[in-house]
């Protein structure tokens, strides 16, 4: 039985362009891609094309732990929102600009490691950085 997506979302105080950009380049990714304080992303690749990838490296500050996130993209509507599979699940993330502020919400397939709870506090800890972020620069 497939489990429920999970949804977040956050509006941010910028237009919708700035907001693409901040989020898909990834000399502003790796300012914003942590949960955590303690944590940062020190790399991020970003091939934004139907079959190109995506890799960010997400590491604790102090090196006791690390990995990479690694995705493909799917479908990709310019400006718009974007699909990709990380790991066989599905993520879609949407931007919609409303009187010079956009909403990003973001849709994904939950992994089986860790509870719902966490993973949409996790999800949405690294989507506020994101929009604080953005707001900021």
């Amino acid at each position: 039985m497939a489990q429920e997506k999970i949804t977040i979302r956050a509006t941010v105080l910028a237009d919708k362009q700035k907001v693409w950009d901040y989020y898909t380049q990834p000399e502003h990714i790796t300012k914003w891609n942590f949960a955590d304080p303690s944590w940062h992303c020190p790399t991020a690749k970003n091939d934004l094309k139907i079959g190109g990838s995506y890799v960010a490296r997400m590491e604790a500050k102090d090196g006791s732990f690390g990995f990479n996130f690694e995705a493909v993209y799917t479908e990709i509507n310019q400006g718009e929102n974007f699909t990709y599979t990380a790991d066989g699940r599905f993520v879609t993330v949407e931007f919609k600009e409303t009187n010079g502020k956009t909403e990003v919400t973001i849709t994904f397939d939950p992994e089986t490691e860790n509870s719902i709870d966490l993973q949409r506090k996790g999800w949405q800890a690294i989507l506020d950085n994101f929009k604080k972020y953005t707001e900021t620069n």
